[in-house]
């Protein structure tokens, strides 16, 4: 499976990847990472290749994930579900207006990682493409 990680903090990659490991359950398939930095490498590499699941970081700057999830439910047919990393569990209620389809607050638990992306692959798996 297929999974895309933004933030622009190289640390918080690398904890998102250390959490889901090379499987984020032991019934799914192996995980293959692709990591960006910057607002445009998402949206280039989103509209240019298949993903199963995007982890977008909330508090990246320049562009915060809850925009370019926005952005992505509105201009992607067929957007893979996002998982938003926000700042803090008060945060989580402005993923509604993003279209998130899971949340996770900072500090980030790797458990709770793990959950919402095996449960959103989990779906993903389970629905058949158009």
């Amino acid at each position: 499976m297929k999974v895309l990680v933004y933030s622009d903090d190289r640390t918080v990659r690398q904890q998102v990847r250390q959490a889901l490991g090379k499987r984020p359950a032991p019934e799914l398939p192996a995980v293959e990472f692709v990591e960006c930095a910057t607002p445009p490498v998402v949206i280039s590499t989103v509209d240019s290749t298949a993903f199963d699941l995007l982890i977008l970081d909330g508090e990246a700057v320049p562009a915060g994930g809850m925009g370019i999830c926005r952005q992505l439910k509105d201009e992607v047919y067929n957007c893979p579900p996002v998982l938003l990393l926000v700042g803090r569990p008060q945060d989580a209620w402005l993923a509604t207006w993003s279209r998130a389809d899971a949340v996770v607050s900072h500090p980030l638990d790797a458990v709770a990682v793990a959950n919402a992306t095996a449960g959103l692959l989990r779906r993903r798996s389970t629905v058949a493409p158009a």
